[in-house]
């Protein structure tokens, strides 16, 4: 059975920690990011270890020291280890890839808790991941070490990513293209299986993605092999063909140049991707704000002008913009609104009023 986001939530609340998790899946699907967040919420560290980049034993265990008081060999702890007594969740990444040698290392530390001679604090846990699929060089496991876990195979959901980039700030054109094409947010075409030079897209490269085209209000044809090698040539020409079919207004358009072709655009676009509209725009003037002074006057009677569209669009896209005015999401906007157009901001107060 494949378990999403949620799922693996109410394992994690409900399986002892003595017990040890490994989640099955593809690379690039946020295994660590998922974890890393989820106890990020309970204040509890992640140590994740890459056992696939571990040349020997040394590498995880520490390296050898003499005991001058004993005169037999200890280890030292290696960077990692918890020295305060507080529970750590170790995070054995990568496992099948881990070379034979340092497997051996981790069945104490799975079956005992312990790592040359030295325990891991009450109530840690382990979580093991690892790669399955016939495109991955990898290590057989042990049927030993493998009993040591209970095993999921792990597949977060399309709505599970969805959430998280709307969350982490995903340029918005991204989001509005998996939420229509959700096959391309994991996508391996199994007919180049043994081109391990084709690139093709999954979570972890639309997020680099993100981070090179947010400073691009338009995407044009210049763009393309940037892209390409990130996501891949097939998924770059049904991203780009799609912005362009949209024609889904980025937020510097809206805040600097409204018109009526913009305010055309929009009234085709649907709810949800007029909600990602909303981020786009907020998150633009979160950006640039220190760099707009001299176009202040523009940009209230735009922002009034794309106000007054969304409020007369649907109640849930106004709502959505109010709940965007918040300091602890956009503050940099928000001072810019209150200092810049206060006229406005009565006007959203108002709207929480009513």
């Amino acid at each position: 059975m494949t378990i999403d986001a949620k799922q693996l939530y109410f394992i994690l609340d409900n399986t002892p920690y003595e017990q040890n998790i490994m989640l099955v899946g593809k690379h690039g699907i946020g295994k660590s990011r998922i974890l890393e967040d989820y106890y990020a919420g309970k204040n509890c560290k992640v140590v994740t270890l890459f056992l696939g980049q571990m040349s020997d034993p040394g590498d995880l265990i520490g390296l050898p020291e003499k005991n001058m008081e004993t005169g037999k060999t200890d280890f030292m702890l290696p960077y990692w280890f918890p020295t305060d007594n507080s529970p750590i969740v170790l995070f054995l990444d990568e496992l099948n890839r881990a070379r034979p040698e340092v497997l051996q290392t981790i069945m104490d530390l799975t079956l005992n808790r312990k790592l040359a001679g030295k325990s891991l604090p009450a109530g840690s846990r382990i979580i093991s991941a690892v790669n399955n699929g016939s495109e991955y060089q990898l290590t057989d496991l042990d049927p030993a070490l493998v009993s040591r876990f209970n095993i999921y195979e792990f597949a977060p959901s399309v709505q599970d990513w969805i959430k998280w980039a709307k969350s982490s700030g995903i340029d918005s054109r991204i989001i509005s293209f998996i939420s229509e094409n959700p096959d391309y947010l994991d996508s391996f075409d199994s007919s180049m299986e043994h081109e391990n030079l084709e690139r093709s897209p999954d979570r972890r490269s639309w997020e680099r993605t993100s981070n090179v085209i947010k400073k691009f209000p338009e995407l044009t044809d210049e763009l393309k092999p940037l892209v390409s090698g990130i996501i891949g040539n097939k998924a770059t020409a049904l991203f780009f063909r799609f912005i362009i079919e949209n024609n889904i207004p980025s937020g510097s358009q809206i805040v600097l140049n409204w018109n009526d072709e913009i305010l055309s655009k929009l009234k085709n676009l649907t709810l949800p991707v007029l909600t990602q509209v909303n981020e786009s725009v907020f998150k633009y003037l979160e950006s640039c704000t220190n760099d707009l002074q001299d176009s202040v006057e523009n940009i209230k009677t735009n922002l009034n002008s794309y106000f007054s569209f969304i409020t007369g669009y649907a109640k849930e896209l106004q709502s959505h913009f109010i709940s965007l005015c918040s300091a602890n999401f956009y503050p940099k906007t928000l001072s810019f609104i209150i200092e810049n157009d206060f006229s406005l901001y009565q006007e959203i107060i108002n709207s929480i009023k009513k």
